[in-house]
C-alpha cells in the first residue's frame, strides 16, 4: 500500500511539474510572437496575375484566347508617419506579357512587316514581352504593430525596360515564323497602377501610358499600330 501511495504521489508531482514547464514554455512562446515591433514594415514582396486588354488598337485588330500578364518583385517599404499607416515604396521587379492576337509579325532582309492575319489561317499567334521594372508607389493601410490583416490602397507609377521579346505565328499549314529583338518595340514604357483590398486578396489594375510599339511600326496601309496595355487582375503581398 505504501509503495502504491508513493508511486501515485510521484506521478502527481511529475505531472504537475511537467504542466508548469509547458505553461512556462507557452508563456515564453506567446511573449515572443506578440511583442509589438514599432518599426515594422509591410508588403515588401509582391506577385500579380492579370488579364491583358489592349487599347488604342488599329482597325480590325482582335485579341484571341486569353492574354495574360505576370509580375513579381521586391518593394522597400518606407513609412512616413508615426502610426506607419502611410508609406512610400521603391523597388525592382519583373513583368511577363503573353498577348494573343491576330497581328502577324514577319521579318525579311532586316525589315519587319505587320499584317492582320485571318483567324481561319492560323492556330496561334502571340507577342511575348519581358520587362525589368522600377516601381514607386504611395501606400495607405490601416495596419498595426500586432496585426498583419488590414485594408490597403496602393497607387504607383513604374518604368519598364524591355529586355526580351518574341512574336510567333503558327499557321494551320504547320511550322511557325518567329521574330525576336524587334527594334520597332519601345524599349522603355511608362505606366500607372493601383491595388486595393483586404489581407490576401487585392484587386490590381495597370494602364500603360506608353505604347508598346514606336511610331515607325505601321500596317501595310500606313496605320500606326501603337497598342497600350491594360492589365486587370489580382496582386498578392508577402512581408
Amino acid at each position: 500500500m505504501r509503495s502504491l501511495f508513493i508511486l501515485i504521489l510521484s506521478f502527481i508531482i511529475s505531472t504537475s511539474f511537467a504542466q508548469n514547464i509547458d505553461e512556462v514554455q507557452e508563456v515564453k512562446t506567446d511573449s515572443i510572437t506578440t511583442v509589438p515591433d514599432s518599426l515594422y514594415r509591410e508588403d515588401q514582396f509582391y506577385a500579380s496575375i492579370s488579364y491583358v486588354v489592349m487599347q488604342n488598337k488599329p482597325n480590325g485588330y482582335e485579341q484571341n484566347s486569353v492574354s495574360t500578364g505576370l509580375t513579381m518583385g521586391f518593394l522597400r517599404d518606407m513609412p512616413i508617419n508615426e502610426k506607419r499607416t502611410y508609406a512610400i515604396a521603391v523597388g525592382l521587379g519583373y513583368a511577363y506579357y503573353n498577348i494573343k492576337n491576330d497581328l502577324k509579325v514577319t521579318e525579311s532582309a532586316g525589315t519587319v512587316f505587320y499584317e492582320q492575319a485571318d483567324a481561319a489561317d492560323f492556330d496561334k499567334n502571340k507577342q511575348v514581352l519581358h520587362y525589368l521594372e522600377l516601381p514607386i508607389e504611395l501606400r495607405w493601410r490601416n495596419s498595426s504593430e500586432t496585426s498583419h490583416k488590414f485594408w490597403r490602397v496602393y497607387t504607383g507609377f513604374k518604368i519598364s525596360y524591355l529586355f526580351a521579346d518574341k512574336a510567333q505565328y503558327y499557321p494551320l499549314s504547320g511550322g511557325s515564323t518567329k521574330v525576336k529583338g524587334n527594334s520597332d518595340l519601345n524599349s522603355l514604357v511608362y505606366g500607372a497602377y493601383i491595388s486595393a483590398g483586404w489581407n490576401t486578396w487585392n484587386l490590381y489594375a495597370y494602364y500603360g501610358i506608353t505604347p508598346i510599339y514606336k511610331n515607325q511600326a505601321k500596317l501595310s496601309d500606313g496605320e500606326n499600330i501603337n497598342l497600350n496595355t491594360v492589365s486587370l487582375g489580382l496582386v498578392f503581398y508577402i512581408l
